[in-house]
């Protein structure tokens, strides 16, 4: 897959998670399947995708979303 092509996939989730809060834990789910595609092509992935990655890690964590 094209790295624009993913650019975009993930630009979308993003979109997806403004504007369907209720399935943020789902869209999360995605993004980092996306993020895990760019890992598995061997791409750094963008220092925000990072920090977003985390933040979405955080926001579950306090919101009771893992044991």
């Amino acid at each position: 897959m094209a790295l624009e092509e993913l650019k975009a996939q993930i630009g979308f989730l993003m979109q997806q998670m403004v504007d369907q809060p209720q399935d943020a834990h789902e869209v999360q789910e995605r993004l980092r399947e996306k993020l895990n595609e760019f890992r598995a092509m061997g791409m750094p992935l963008p220092d925000d995708l990072v920090e977003l990655e985390k933040k979405l890690d955080a926001g579950f964590d306090t919101a009771g979303g893992k044991a």
